[in-house]
This record gives C-alpha cells, structure tokens and sequence, in this order.
C-alpha cells in the first residue's frame, strides 16, 4: 500500500539511525509497506553499514548522479506503493505516521499530496532573530487541517514526510526527467536551491486534486547547530528566493515585480535598518535571490 522513500547523502550517523528507528517503530504492519533508502552518492556507501533485516520489504539502492531530485525519481521508479511517503534522513517520525497518511489518503480522494507539522529539535536553541525564518528550515506547525487546489506556500508540503499519490508522482517523473530547469530546483553537493519538494507538490494541482496539512501527521526534524548559522541561513535564503518563483513559472503561475510607491519602499528601509544585523543580511540575501529569479524568468 505505502512505499517509504528516505534519499540521503552522506548522513550524519547518529541522525540517520533515528529516522531507521522511528521508521522500525511504526504501528502500521511490516507487510503494508515497502522501504527504500536512496544513498545518493555518498562518499562511504551504505548499503554494508545499514542493517535493514528488520523490515522485509527494504532495501538500499545507489543513485550515482548526485542530487536530491535524481535520488527523488530513482525512489519513485523502484518502489510499486499506490502512496509514496518521502522521509529526510534527519526525520524522526510519529510511530502513527504511515498508519495515518493512509487514512487521510483513503478519507480524501481530492487530495493528491500533503504533510503534516515539523517539530524543530535543535542542538542549540535558535537565536531570537532567527524565529521568523525558521519555517525555511522546514519547521511548521499545523494546528488544523486545510487543503487547497491553489499555488500556495503557506499549504504546500516540505519534503519532510511528504505523502502524495503514486500517479502524481509518476507524472512529476516523467515531466521531470528531460527537464534541465526542473531537475536543477533541488539540492546537489553544497547547493541550497531548495524548490523540488514545492515543485513535485504543486504537480498535484496541475493533475486536478489538491494539496494539504494535516495535525494529525507529526515528526520531528533534527537540526544541527550549523543550520542555525548566519551563513548558512544566508545561502538558504538566497536559493529559496531564487527558486520558488520559478517552481510557479512553471506551473503557469505568473509573479508580478513589487510595485510599491517610493515611500513604502523608504518606510520598509527604514524599518529592515531598524532591525538586527542578521535580519538586515537575510533580508538581503532575500532581495539577491529574486534578483536572480527575476533575471532568469525575464531572460
């Protein structure tokens, strides 16, 4: 019934052996799901570290082009589930999580993709500048259920515990495989473009059905102390930016430049000056990655 998809790249150990044991803790039956993990090019391969005997249906595959979304449509074409559940290799899912994405997949035949809250567990405590960004490190809270058949970021499921259909996903493969603009919208080695989960998502939309959150699926995303960093939250930001209005070119929705009056733009100077540092170089970060976005959509 489900195949469990987990792409990974050089995993941190301690992490990747939660996720195994929060997958080998589930209460839906062994028999009624299929697992897959994608070692995607990793520098030691997996598949003589990993002990999976636990489960008879899993196994380790290699995908040797690195990046995430090859690893995506190599764990598409392996596995035979009618429900594809994708898990990150620093997820610790609810032991109700796959049990749970098939009620929802057979209580709402409208909904082709969804996901539910990402709980943050940090091995630092976030800096109090950092709290409104942390929804781009895939964090979210979902206190009730909502489903949409718009373009929206605010409904549309991260890669972290992603449910969506199998035919959804075979369409996405398909339309994916020859496309060099869509295989480039996830990451790869150091990249932080991160437009794939939304892109794969938003490939419900266009299939007709639509996309949802729902409270009752729960994980835990582990985040290391490097995440948190300025750096990182800068280049984050930055493919963030340059990605997501490009995910909505290409499923036909059009994005308009700012048209704010001169002093709007001044008040909203005014009030990014007023802010701390690290806000003022995300922001930036920001603006550069939809300079880019605009300047590749433009061109």
């Amino acid at each position: 019934m489900i195949s469990v998809v987990l792409c990974t790249h050089n995993p941190r150990g301690d992490f990747l052996d939660r996720t195994l044991a929060s997958l080998r803790s589930q209460d839906l039956p062994l028999t009624q799901w299929e697992f897959v993990l994608i070692d995607n090019r990793s520098t030691e391969p997996l598949a003589g570290h990993i002990d999976l005997s636990w489960h008879p249906h899993a196994r380790v595959v290699c995908e040797n082009e690195l990046g995430l979304t090859p690893a995506r449509l190599r764990g598409i074409a392996e596995t035979t589930g009618e429900l594809l559940v994708f898990v990150d290799d620093d997820n610790v899912l609810q032991p109700d999580y796959l049990r749970v994405a098939a009620v929802l997949a057979a209580q709402n035949p409208k909904l082709g993709c969804w996901g539910g809250a990402c709980i943050g567990e940090f091995e630092t405590p976030p800096p109090a500048w950092a709290r409104p960004y942390l929804c781009y490190l895939a964090i979210r809270e979902v206190t009730q259920f909502v489903s949409t058949n718009e373009y929206r970021y605010d409904v549309v499921p991260t890669g972290a515990g992603m449910c969506i259909r199998r035919p959804i996903a075979e369409t996405y493969a398909r339309e994916t495989k020859n496309n060099p603009m869509r295989r480039e919208l996830d990451r790869k080695g150091t990249s932080l473009v991160s437009g794939g989960d939304s892109d794969l998502a938003f490939t419900a939309i266009d299939q007709g059905l639509n996309i949802g959150l729902s409270p009752q699926l729960s994980l835990r995303h582990l985040m290391t102390k490097g995440r948190l960093e300025l750096p990182y939250l800068e280049r984050l930001m930055e493919g963030i930016s340059a990605s997501s209005p490009l995910v909505l070119q290409l499923h036909g929705v059009k994005t308009n430049p700012s048209t704010a009056s001169l002093l709007t733009r001044w008040i909203e100077a005014y009030r990014l000056w007023r802010q701390p540092e690290p806000v003022r170089r995300l922001e930036a970060a920001r603006a550069r990655g939809n300079a880019k976005a605009n300047h590749q959509i433009g061109g």
